[in-house]
């Protein structure tokens, strides 16, 4: 596919009738309108920082279209970002303008005579510490949405999306419709579920789904029929558990689990529903548009099935975070540990700074948090590693019980069987609910600090 400036597809929305169910001839409006006022704005050779907020989805896609058209950077943000987390965004990015938000303490920064490049800056990092901004072209992300349709072997990307647009992965779902003259449909899960009838015909769609999302449709034995129509159900945003899969397969969902990030303006690897329906279950291969290598600790390349940290070379990786650009783009080494398999599928083992190590022991809690699920006595459960002078780190779950009457003993004595005694939590904390956020990421700092004062409660 070749590239078209943000301004040709601002002119094609009314062509196209991108948006199901909205009013695209609104969409148009609002988007031309404010891409005029921002012309005027760029006339003396500044330009205009902007933050998009919106939670309406047409007023969003307008600001985000109409800034990338004007060529101004364009900052994607949360709009139920708390007060702490405005101050933060308005210190790193003193915008000139911002769209949305209904948050009352916004300060507009004085016009300073800059010129900044016209990047598209995703949020990423917000849900367990200081919210950063990858630093994306349009570029970039048309990069990988030319490597999304040359997989799937699709020239028309039709995408039903129940995820922030401010978010990569909901993003690159407009991107992906918007640039393919495919359709968008966009509804909350709240509303899904309460109206599960849509205007689409599901065999020609893809959705994107975080694992909490899929485990809600399965409750539902509607949903889950309407699910199961889908040509693709994209898969993404944080670990799925065994037993969801499992499910998702028993009724005959066609899963693509994928794996990708913000600074790589999302997937670079994705399991083919065909694949995952016969029982394949990692990440699939590599997207035509990116490359993956395994390397050690000294950065040599390793070979098939040796685990090793993924580092990524990718046409859609981010040229850095907000404001500085990265100085070596040759690969982009991340924190998860993995191993390409004989068949080039990319295999996650987990993430390195969640390993623990305990009396000289390395420990991925991913194994032991899929362990308890299948003893299907817990709704969630996330494993974290506690400091301990004797062991180093004790290995501590915390968890959310499918009922209350069963008790940490009961699930820990289901384990000895399937477990190493290393392996098994010495400290057991039960919850009501785990602190996920919109992408069903676990907020694993925020469990750090739970877990350390509950047991200091009990010491």
């Amino acid at each position: 596919m070749s590239i078209k400036p943000p301004r040709f597809y601002l002119h094609q929305i009314c062509k196209t009738d991108l948006l199901i169910g909205e009013n695209n001839q609104q969409l148009q409006q609002v988007a031309l309108e404010l891409y005029l006022e921002l012309q005027q704005l760029t006339v003396s050779g500044n330009t205009a920082k902007i933050i998009v907020a919106e939670r309406e989805p047409v007023k969003f896609i307008a600001g985000f279209l109409a800034a990338c058209a004007a060529s101004c950077p364009v900052f994607l943000c949360n709009p139920d970002w708390g007060q702490e987390e405005w101050e933060q965004v308005l210190d790193l990015v003193q915008p000139d303008i911002i769209l949305g938000v209904g948050q009352p303490k916004v300060k507009m920064f004085p016009h300073g005579g800059y010129r900044d490049f016209p990047y598209i800056m995703i949020p990423t990092g917000g849900s367990s510490g200081k919210i950063k901004f990858a630093m994306h072209t349009w570029e970039t992300l048309i990069a990988s949405v030319k490597g999304f349709t040359e997989y799937f072997q699709v020239t028309q990307v039709n995408s039903f999306c129940m995820l922030p647009l401010y978010h990569v992965s909901g993003l690159m779902q407009v991107m992906r419709s918007l640039t393919t003259g495919g359709k968008l449909a966009i509804a909350p899960l709240k509303t899904l579920t309460s109206t599960p009838e849509y205007q689409i015909n599901p065999e020609n769609y893809f959705i994107s789904l975080v694992p909490t999302q899929l485990q809600r449709l399965l409750e539902s034995y509607q949903l889950t029929q309407w699910l199961s129509q889908f040509s693709t159900v994209l898969l993404g945003g944080a670990p799925a558990w065994e037993e969801l899969l499992t499910k998702a397969r028993f009724n005959c969902i066609r899963l693509a689990p994928t794996y990708g990030m913000t600074e790589t303006a999302s997937q670079i690897a994705t399991l083919k529903p065909d694949d995952f329906l016969n029982g394949i279950i990692n990440c699939g291969q590599i997207l035509p548009h990116a490359q993956v290598k395994i390397r050690n600790q000294q950065g040599k390349i390793l070979t098939g099935n040796q685990t090793g940290n993924i580092t990524i070379q990718s046409q859609s990786l981010a040229l850095g975070y907000y404001p500085q650009t990265w100085d070596n783009l040759n690969y982009f080494s991340v924190d998860d540990l993995g191993y390409l398999d004989a068949q080039g599928y990319l295999n996650i083992v987990g993430r390195n700074s969640d390993k623990i190590i305990t009396g000289g022991e390395n420990i991925y809690p991913g194994e032991i948090e899929a362990a308890i699920r299948t003893t299907q006595m817990v709704k969630d459960v996330c494993v974290i590693g506690l400091p301990d002078k004797y062991w180093g780190q004790v290995v501590t779950a915390i968890y959310v019980p499918q009922s209350p009457q069963i008790s940490s003993l009961e699930i820990q004595t289901a384990l000895n069987q399937r477990l190493s005694k290393f392996k098994v939590p010495k400290h057991w904390i039960s919850l009501d609910s785990l602190p996920r956020n919109a992408q069903g990421k676990i907020n694993r700092q925020e469990l750090q600090k739970i877990a350390t004062e509950h047991l200091q409660n009990l010491s």
